[in-house]
């Protein structure tokens, strides 16, 4: 009973951030109080607490060391002019009857050299929209592929800071798992790719508004070399070069870029890094404005105290009763299908994609292990389940704020094919990827039948 009193209280703290727009570690430190108060009256010693939730959050900083550096490089990348010579080239290569792949294609290249969804709607996302909107094309079509697009990195970018919570969660290699996420998204991308194309022949764009080039133009020298720190972050991963070290690496060419190039003042990059860009015409900075280590400041809270946590939910075992109603359902109708719930359940309670991936691991990690599946297919299972349904709940932080940026409403949700179209084909699909979990359970299943 102490638990779920704890819980409602908690539940109670998330849905007054939201509506007073206060930061959700306020409600996770609050939360994390409440349950520390139930593992004391439960028996465990302060002490005892502390050594737990200094472990989970042992775990959770080296997610936030990645998070603080693609802080970094969202910001060196908008001084250097990398993101404008991206959106730049990339609007020269639209073609009228091809509008909607295009979007969907270019979202899916800078997510990807990003890692972030928001990044994506934030700069690509907006003026495509405006694009759409003067062309005479249906803006939630054109809305829900872009989304699609920035998921498409947000999932499975080496730099994505969702990618890389679920490997510190899981304790998996992240470039093992990046390998799994591109071998399951095969099938979704190419039916994405087939309906946007035939979708963009059927809502071909008119007259398109070049201002946003214009506006690009006049503020950055609009080089191919300023491509150079996004190569750098595409090719490195592909070397096995740990993100640790790519992200500087790109970082120090964008610096190069900023000073030499685009000839922003030394002190002025220093700070843009820090507190992100600004941009001198308002114009532009409500596109390209942003980034810096400032803003990755409160999601690494979040992610530092919810493995604060996780690490006392695993040593006390408190989320024992979850489990037990998890394990039926489970074994009624699967594995992935039942994550997908919990996954839709948690996000729709806690509207933090973060959240939903650490509760998740904590969810279904001893039932996985138990069942003798690989940490690795945890993380993928994850991958493909909290990480794309967090882009789904409308009033969920991942859904409610990239559809606020490009102007839209929840009803872009259904051309999104990508999120929800990685989860129905990976049902039907994982027995490719792993079959021996498969195998293995049913042995299980009729070993225990027959005892019975």
């Amino acid at each position: 009973m102490d638990f779920w009193l704890a819980m409602l209280v908690f539940i109670g703290a998330m849905v007054a951030c939201l509506c007073t727009n206060v930061s959700l570690s306020v409600a996770l430190a609050a939360g994390f109080l409440c349950f520390w108060v139930v593992a004391l009256r439960r028996g465990y010693s302060a002490r005892a607490l502390v050594k737990m939730a200094i472990k989970g959050g042992k775990d959770a900083l080296g997610v936030v060391r990645v998070l603080l550096l693609i802080g970094l490089i969202t910001a060196s990348w908008r001084a250097s002019g990398t993101i404008a010579v991206f959106i730049a080239k990339g609007i020269s290569l639209i073609t009228p009857s091809l509008f909607i792949l295009i979007a969907f294609a270019l979202s899916a290249v800078l997510s990807y050299a990003l890692g972030t969804c928001f990044g994506v709607v934030g700069t690509m996302g907006v003026i495509f929209m405006a694009l759409a909107r003067s062309g005479g094309v249906n803006e939630l079509l054109a809305a829900g592929a872009i989304l699609s697009g920035a998921f498409f990195g947000d999932r499975c970018a080496p730099i994505s800071s969702s990618a890389n919570l679920v490997a510190g969660v899981t304790s998996t290699p992240i470039y093992d798992n990046v390998k799994y996420m591109h071998l399951t998204a095969l099938l979704p991308l190419g039916i994405c790719t087939v309906a946007y194309g035939v979708l963009s022949v059927l809502n071909p764009i008119g007259a398109m508004d070049t201002s946003a080039l214009k506006l690009l133009s006049e503020n950055f020298v609009l080089s191919w070399w300023a491509l150079v720190p996004a190569a750098i972050i595409l090719i490195l991963p592909l070397c096995k070069v740990p993100v640790r070290w790519a992200i500087p690496a790109s970082v120090a060419a964008a610096t190069v870029l900023a000073l030499a190039l685009q000839k922003m003042p030394v002190g002025e990059f220093l700070r843009c890094c820090v507190l992100g860009y600004t941009a001198p015409d308002p114009a532009l900075d409500r596109i390209l404005g942003g980034g810096g280590i400032v803003s990755m400041l409160n999601v690494s809270a979040i992610i530092l105290l919810s493995g604060m946590l996780s690490g006392v939910f695993n040593g006390t075992g408190m989320l024992g009763g979850l489990q037990g109603i998890i394990r039926p359902m489970e074994e009624r109708i699967g594995g992935f299908p039942a994550m997908i719930l919990t996954s839709i359940a948690i996000c729709a309670v806690f509207c933090n994609q973060a959240i939903t991936i650490t509760m998740n691991d904590q969810l279904w990690e001893r039932i996985y292990e138990e069942e003798n599946a690989s940490h690795r297919e945890l993380a993928i299972d994850m991958e493909n389940s909290a990480v794309m349904i967090s882009g789904l709940v409308p009033w969920a932080i991942s859904c409610s704020v990239p559809l606020e940026m490009m102007g839209v409403d929840a009803r872009a949700l259904p051309y999104g094919f990508l999120l929800y179209l990685v989860p129905l084909c990976y049902i039907f699909t994982k027995k490719i990827w792993f079959p021996s979990h498969r195998r293995q359970r049913a042995q299980v299943c009729a070993e225990t039948k027959q005892a019975d």
